[in-house]
This record gives C-alpha cells, structure tokens and sequence, in this order.
C-alpha cells in the first residue's frame, strides 16, 4: 500500500495551503517570541521513554515496554513517533522506509520509492490509525486515513522543512522550516512564524495547542516561541544544553514538558513535576558524547570481564575507554584515574550524554573510585557493573552504588 506522493505544481500547492514565510513584525504582533532565560518553575521530570538509534536501534527507559528494533537498514532512522495511547511507535527512514512496534499499525511505507528529497519526519493521525510523512522540500506522503491537504512540495522554499505537526481533529497539518516559516493547510489556522527573525539555533518542530488554536515552536537550544492561545510557560534555554526535541502539551494546555533528545524531560506550567506521556525518540549524534553513548549502547547485553575492553566482555571502565575511544577521544583506561584526568569536572545537575559519572568508598577522596558508567540522560547510564551482571542501562541512584562522588568527568 503506497501513500500519496505530494509533490505537487505550484498551482495546486498554493490554492490547498497558506504559504507563510512572514516578516519579523508579524511575528511579533502574532506571537510571543521567548529567547529569554528559561522559567523558574521548570524542573526535571521522571520520564519513560523510547530511545531510536539511527542505526534502528531502540533502548526502552524507565516504565516503556520493549518493543523491539529494526532489521537491518538500508538508510538510517530519521524519526520518531509513538501512538496515541503510547503504546507502541513508528520509525521513519530517510527513504521513507516506516518500522512499527506495539500497537503502532503499518499503513505503507515510502521505502523503495524515489524521492526528491530525504524525509524528515512524521506525525501520527490522532486516531493512530494513519501517518504522514514529510520530506525536506515539504512533500507529503499520507498513509492510513492521513488526508492529503496539501504540500510545499515543488515550491522554493528558504530553509528545509523539519517537522509536521497535525491539528487536533487531523484534518490538516503545519509545516515547520528550520528558520521558523510556517506553512498550513486543511484547518490549521496561521497564527505567526519567525521566517525572517533572527534566531540563536534553528527550529526542530512544533506542537499545537489542544484545541488547536495556537501552537507552540522550538528551537535545537529549547527556546520556545508562542503564537495563538499558546502560553508561555518557560524554556530550557539556559537549563539543558542538550538539543531539545520534543514539546509535549498537558491536557490542559497550561503547560508543556521541552523534552531533550536524551530523554530528559523539563516541565512548565501545570506539567508541574510529573512525567510526560512515554515518548519515542532519536539520539543523533551531534556531540562525542553522543556518540560514546551510542557505542555503549551497541554493547547492551555483553558480559563483565574483568580488566575487559572489549569486543566481547567490559569491565566498568573498559566500557568508559571504549566508547569514547570509539568517539575520538582517549581517555585514561582505569576509573580512578578517569576521575582524576578525563577532560573537565562536571556537576551532576549538568551532566550531558556521554558524561562519566563515579562511585567511590570516600567521596572526598578522588583515589577511592572504584567504579564509573556512562550517562545517557533523564538519570540513566550505561553501566557494566560487576561479574555476576552484563552490560545494562542502570540509575544514577541504584541502592548498591551508594558513594556518588561529588562531580561527573566530561571527557
């Protein structure tokens, strides 16, 4: 079952959408544009989540069910979406090739299909029962019972297109550039862009308000910008220094979680401290945190061996040396000595993916470090812990690693 390939004349583009590409005073008058510090109420939510490698990987987290990973790829996973009732969850190629887990139905692929340009994203009808998805030039595929309201497909367009977001009732969809241009069609109304604004980092998406009246917009910093009957209720601009990948609205819509592409999630407004629905997400490599994190992952299951560093067995600080071996960066290959050399000190309430995190029997004492794991986000690790466990994913907190040293390494 093939969906329909939107890349359509001028003509039809134009008549199904509203094109907006508006100036910076329409951005203003019709939106708030927050780049300022983010709000004092947002705080570091428990999170279950999904964590997709490009490779098609995929690490369940905290309460989320292990639904599986992909078969070998013939092109790497570009997306993420998780059902409605958060039970399972697609993954997009950048061929459009679709990959469904759990309850997520398959309704067709692009897979196989020239295209003119890569995919970027998709988003799930709010049934689950259908998806669209997008590619950069914003061509739309629909599958399921996703309608086709029209694309930017075939059109000149300024900067690439990065996500789609559906209305609430999914009888249209809002196109997103990187450089904030906002292109509707079907029932999404426009309420503002930032096309033509200066912004500190590109946008990666946006999210509509429950009754589909405004819709917030994100940048890769967690800088938030609100149009319609959006609020603003705070960023993580200068909280988290990962990249901002999601944000997820409350049922209300007095409040959102800026959830980062490492699982960490910051709730604002009446998001309060609990966690958002599970979400599916993509670690890219951007860091080489990032990818120490990703060649961690890939050993998932391997046993403890003493004095091991790989291919096939790690010690806790074998794993450490590895994975950042493997991202370029040596680092000293026993856990004491990591503490004490790898890179700068890092305070825990600042840890990124890729950070080393210690365990000592004196936490004033650096020479006491027994043992070491490698963060992920959202108080995860990557951890071979000792001869009677494989390599797994653990808390920062689990009870029998009670000497938490003062600071993190970032090598």
């Amino acid at each position: 079952m093939y969906g329909v390939n939107t890349a359509m004349s001028p003509r039809r583009a134009r008549l199904a959408g509203v094109v907006l590409a508006a100036t910076t005073v329409l951005s203003v008058l019709a939106g708030v544009v927050i780049t300022s510090p983010a709000h004092a109420d947002g705080v570091i939510a428990p999170t279950s989540f999904w964590l997709a490698q490009p490779d098609g990987g995929v690490l369940p987290v905290g309460n989320a069910p292990d639904l599986g990973s992909t078969p070998p790829l013939n092109q790497p996973i570009v997306g993420t979406t998780s059902t409605p009732g958060d039970g399972g969850y697609w993954l997009v190629a950048s061929d459009g090739g679709i990959f469904s887990f759990g309850n997520a139905t398959f309704f067709g692929s692009e897979g196989g299909h020239p295209l003119n340009q890569p995919i970027v994203g998709m988003a799930s009808t709010p049934d689950g029962q259908g998806y669209w998805l997008v590619a950069s030039d914003g061509g739309i595929f629909t599958f399921g019972d996703a309608g086709f309201y029209g694309s930017e497909g075939g059109q000149h367009l300024n900067q690439p297109v990065v996500g789609i977001a559906p209305t609430p009732d999914g009888k249209g969809y809002w196109l997103v550039a990187s450089d904030g241009g906002i292109f509707s069609f079907g029932d999404a109304t426009f309420f503002g862009s930032m096309g033509g604004s200066p912004l500190n980092q590109p946008m990666v998406g946006l999210t509509a308000t429950p009754d589909g009246g405004g819709y917030w917009m994100f940048a890769g910093d967690g800088g938030v910008f609100t149009f319609g009957d959006a609020g603003f209720y705070g960023s993580t601009g200068n909280i988290s220094t990962e990249p901002a990948q999601r944000v997820v609205s409350t049922r209300s819509g007095h409040g959102y979680w800026v959830v980062d592409q490492n699982g960490t999630s910051y709730g604002f407004g009446d998001a309060g401290s609990g966690p958002p629905p599970t979400q599916a997400l993509l670690l890219k490599p951007i860091t080489p945190g990032d990818n120490a994190v990703l060649f961690a992952l890939r050993q998932l299951g391997k046993p403890y061996l003493l004095g091991g560093d790989g291919p096939n067995a790690y010690d806790c600080s074998g794993l450490t040396y590895s994975s950042w071996g493997w991202a370029g960066v040596g680092i000293a290959r026993v856990a004491a000595d990591q503490y004490q050399t790898a890179g700068v000190p890092v305070a825990h309430n600042a840890l990124q993916a890729g950070d080393l995190v210690f365990w000592g029997s004196d936490t004033n004492d650096p020479t006491s470090v027994y043992h070491v794991a490698i963060y992920i986000g959202a108080d995860q690790t990557i951890d071979a812990p000792n001869a009677n466990e494989v390599v797994q994913v653990m808390t920062v907190d689990q009870p029998f690693w009670p000497s938490l040293m003062p600071n993190g390494r970032r090598p």
